[in-house]
């Protein structure tokens, strides 16, 4: 069992380690705000389809699936952000020369901005987890409806309530926006970490990232201001 650890120990103080890491971590991330997001659609597909989705997620392995991805998610994320603050300041030491002053700074302004987002990124994962799941400061758990002639939680009307709220849709579109920045760069430099992406294929990895991330923000953003600005759904 040491040696397990101590062989996964040597593998993460590695900077290619550290670069899988990142690596798989994103894929799990980029995994997840696509399913998300294409769950969340279901919005518009009227009140029972959304229903059934997040009552299937919710009794998934007798309501423990759900929780087992929240568990994993929330790893991922950290582990994707430490180990990214790392190589950041790994490769910021290794380039100091002559300019290193400069070049320090501006990686500095780099690194700061990224564990912001990264932090803006964490709170948008645990935000929605107090706000929808546990239900902090609300009356969502008392949201029922009737599916199929079973009495289940009311997700369609939660997600209404909690983006009729305009702080809730706000720090929505805001911690979305940071996201998708990370995303159009995660998403072309995951294949480069992966040894897929080739000086000749690179500028189409980079485009199908920014394609990706305008996805992502598009689909997510469609359901707030749909409801915040538009009502729908009220």
């Amino acid at each position: 069992m040491s040696s397990v650890f101590d062989s996964l120990s040597r593998f993460y103080a590695s900077s290619i380690g550290k670069k899988i890491l990142v690596a798989l971590t994103g894929l799990v991330m980029l995994g997840f705000v696509l399913g998300h997001m294409i769950g969340n659609l279901l919005i518009f597909a009227g009140k029972d389809a959304i229903n059934e989705y997040g009552h299937l997620l919710q009794t998934a392995l007798h309501g423990g699936g759900v929780w087992i991805a929240r568990i994993g998610l929330l790893a991922a994320v950290v582990l994707h952000i430490v180990a990214t603050i790392q190589l950041t300041k790994a490769n910021r030491a290794a380039r100091k020369d002559a300019y290193g002053k400069h070049k320090a700074q501006v990686s500095s302004k780099s690194s700061h901005i990224m564990i912001w987002s990264g932090l803006t990124i964490l709170a948008f994962i645990i935000y929605p987890l107090l706000h929808f799941t546990v239900r902090v400061g609300n009356d969502y758990a008392s949201y029922q409806t009737t599916l199929h002639g079973e009495t289940v939680h009311d997700v369609y009307r939660m997600v209404i309530a909690g983006f009729s709220w305009a702080p809730a849709s706000i720090f929505y579109l805001i911690a979305m926006a940071l996201l998708c920045s990370h995303l159009s760069h995660g998403f072309s430099s995951l294949f480069q970490t992966l040894g897929i992406s080739t000086d000749k294929t690179e500028p189409l990895f980079k485009k199908a990232g920014y394609a990706f991330a305008g996805l992502i923000f598009a689909g997510n953003a469609t359901i707030v201001l749909s409801i915040w600005l538009f009502g729908y759904g009220r």
